[in-house]
């Protein structure tokens, strides 16, 4: 009895090895196939692009001017030893600042009130209306972005034209930033409430997460200590996850950055003009793609289109640059709480 119960115990334990050994590599096969498509996507954007990396030069990183040329003259225009359409000009700068302008308005919108959703769904929502407040928030990260595009233009673009334009002109247009109000209600300000809508939910969830992981005794015991609910959160509870809620930040920046249709609807598709007040219509690199992209397929050269692709590696460079910094703050928080 003693052989065969030692027998089933090398049983289980080779079971268990196999099982190990299986997730081991399991987990960085597929770690490896993540890093690879990074790898695979971003090598497709270079050699797609490359054609309009060495027709444009840095041009297209100092210019304003976005035209696609003469698409039905004749003659071609050479430069870096590739050609396109005479007159053509391609010129990013106006969608690089309407993408980084429009993400930095919306995340300053939406993070206090991302941050303050959290604290209340996890401190003060009575318990019986937690798991119906949670699932709303977390319904509204689900909804496809064309839902919130229609709404910002059936009720925030009239809203903003009929009301919020003529109202900061009226008291507050010595501001630059303001200047006249808004005539159509499209540009800036529609797009930067549109994106802070769309982040806020995954922003809050994540940041509900996050302050489910801090021991709850501590918040208690400042309480019971004497500190209000502010005092509590706002000196020991926040303080002790900065790092992790500054990675849900960057984690809804990400969308912020790389969202197209619901901003496409209410930026005002601006070309070859930067925003001169928060009324101002604007583009973004990402709904400027899918805008010009039926224009770019006309273009003879196949130019238009390869610089298109260059848009969308400069968008690339630029969420993979966000999510750096965001990791290079984290290390040195963590570094920090190590140290102290």
């Amino acid at each position: 009895m003693a052989t065969v119960a030692l027998s089933g115990a090398e049983k289980r334990r080779s079971r268990v090895a196999v099982l190990d050994i299986g997730l081991r590599y399991g987990t960085t096969a597929m770690a490896l196939v993540t890093a690879t498509i990074v790898f695979l996507i971003a090598t497709f954007l270079i050699v797609y692009s490359w054609p309009a990396i060495a027709f444009n030069g840095f041009g297209i990183l100092t210019h304003l001017e976005w035209n696609l040329g003469n698409q039905y003259g004749t003659g071609v225009e050479h430069r870096g030893g590739f050609t396109g359409s005479p007159g053509a000009s391609f010129g990013a700068v106006v969608f690089i600042a309407g993408t980084i302008i429009s993400s930095a308005f919306a995340m300053a919108i939406a993070t206090p009130l991302a941050i303050l959703v959290a604290i209340a769904m996890h401190y003060q929502v009575p318990r019986r209306l937690k798991t119906p407040v949670n699932t709303l928030v977390e319904l509204m990260a689900g909804v496809p972005s064309v839902v919130y595009g229609l709404w910002g233009i059936g009720v925030l673009v009239p809203w903003i034209s009929s009301s919020v334009g003529p109202f900061l002109a009226a008291h507050i247009s010595w501001l630059s930033i303001i200047g006249s109000g808004s005539a159509s209600g499209n540009g800036l300000l529609a797009t930067s409430f549109i994106l802070s809508v769309m982040v806020f939910p995954i922003m809050a969830a994540t940041m509900r997460d996050v302050l489910s992981t801090f021991p709850k005794i501590v918040f208690e015991g400042a309480i019971g200590l004497g500190a209000t609910p502010w005092q509590a959160v706002t000196t020991m509870v926040l303080p002790a996850i900065r790092t992790q809620m500054f990675a849900a930040a960057m984690l809804a920046l990400g969308r912020a950055i790389g969202e197209t249709m619901a901003v496409l609807m209410v930026c005002g598709s601006a070309l070859n003009q930067l925003p001169q007040n928060v009324f101002a219509p604007i583009n973004t690199i990402a709904a400027v793609i899918v805008s010009q992209l039926d224009s770019a397929l006309t273009d003879p050269t196949g130019m238009a289109e390869r610089s298109l692709s260059e848009l969308a590696l400069i968008l690339f460079a630029i969420t993979l640059s966000v999510n750096l910094i965001a990791r290079v703050i984290m290390r040195g928080g963590d570094r920090v709480k190590r140290t102290a």
